[in-house]
């Protein structure tokens, strides 16, 4: 096993769970310091632009076509050889099981020639600690992971010790920032060129829908905000009128993601004293300004801190991947060779499995 020495620890991470083939090595120092060695991303954006959205097959192939020379890469930008890893940590889930079976079996494959302690890591415990990456955050924070497969507010009160406050019941923001934009005829990936259009449009022309209002929870609902736009996109007919919907979508979207980020700061509040009242947004749609603005809002109306990961670390990556594995490896945890790739990974399996957003499917709790 291996342990946290006074220099700590050096881990490579990476990342294959959806379109982005992605490796870091990262070094956690024993009094818990991170520092990025390197952080490389092979993006698919051209495999799977012809087709508005991400590919499981194309995906996959792809991983398997780049992951020896992403992972070299990383290598060398670091500086360091193998013999100068302490573990490897790999995504094993959730995602699609094609991609993240990719990035495992390299990184067993690594553990096994070089000898080193694996990590399987839960890709959502990465986004939950990639705010690390930037700044020191102690622990417990309140999280709200937002990226285009999981909307998720999380009590995090250490490695593996994650507490669901509220999860999608549906879609995820991002999938709705995404299918909105295709329906406005926007190039893939959609979410970033949604808010770009945004920027030229008024949010007041178009009322969009208001999903879950009366509700005392802090689960989120997309699907109507989703279908509703679709159905006004089908009848523009001017570029500003487009610009108009964009900036309503967007409104509307960060407007339900700080109403119930304000629900769960005063669940979160009751039982934590002011010191400890931190606010961490993870996730690809952490980078959108219009959440951010609405999100820092309610931190300062609730007496919250604000943190975001840099945003180089708030889409896919594998630094996150390597920090997880690294903190887990701190905690003297690690897996073996065996570990299985996983579709459906909930962080707070208790709770999904007691009281799903949705249904079960053959693969177990989706969120």
């Amino acid at each position: 096993m291996t342990t946290l020495t006074n220099s700590g620890l050096t881990v490579l991470g990476l990342e294959t769970s959806c379109d982005e083939t992605a490796a870091s090595v990262v070094r956690r120092s024993a009094d818990g310091r991170v520092e990025v060695l390197s952080s490389i991303v092979g993006t698919q954006f051209e495999q799977h632009a012809p087709f508005g959205g991400v590919v499981p097959e194309i995906a996959a192939r792809a991983h398997v076509e780049v992951i020896d020379s992403v992972a070299a890469q990383a290598m060398r930008a670091a500086g360091i050889g193998y013999d100068a890893l302490d573990g490897v940590a790999a995504t094993a889930g959730p995602g699609l099981v094609g991609g993240v079976m990719v990035g495992l079996a390299f990184g067993k494959a690594v553990a096994l020639a070089r000898d080193l302690p694996l990590v399987a890591v839960n890709h959502l415990e990465g986004h939950a600690v990639s705010a690390r990456l930037g700044a020191e955050i102690a622990y417990p924070f309140l999280l709200l992971l937002v990226s285009g497969g999981h909307c998720q507010l999380l009590e995090v009160g250490g490695v593996g010790a994650c507490k669901r406050l509220g999860t999608t019941i549906d879609d995820a923001a991002g999938e709705a920032f995404d299918k909105i934009a295709k329906s406005l005829g926007l190039p893939y990936p959609g979410g970033p060129a949604l808010e770009k259009l945004a920027k030229s449009g008024d949010a007041s022309k178009y009322e969009l829908p208001r999903a879950l209002l009366g509700r005392k929870d802090c689960d989120f609902s997309f699907s109507g905000l989703k279908t509703a736009a679709a159905r006004i996109a089908a009848t523009l007919t001017t570029d500003q009128e487009r610009a108009d919907l964009a900036a309503a979508v967007q409104f509307a979207i960060a407007r339900q993601l700080s109403e119930r980020t304000d629900r769960a700061m005063k669940l979160y509040a009751e039982g934590h004293a002011a010191g400890e009242r931190r606010f961490v947004v993870a996730g690809g749609v952490a980078a959108n300004g219009a959440v951010r603005a609405a999100l820092l809002k309610v931190c300062e109306d609730n007496g919250f801190s604000f943190d975001a990961p840099p945003l180089a670390y708030c889409t896919d990556n594998a630094a996150m991947i390597a920090l997880a594995g690294a903190e887990r490896l701190a905690a003297g945890i690690s897996d073996d060779l065996d570990a299985v790739a996983r579709p459906r990974w909930p962080l707070d399996e208790a709770a999904a499995l007691s009281n799903p957003s949705n249904s079960f499917g053959r693969k177990g709790a989706k969120a």
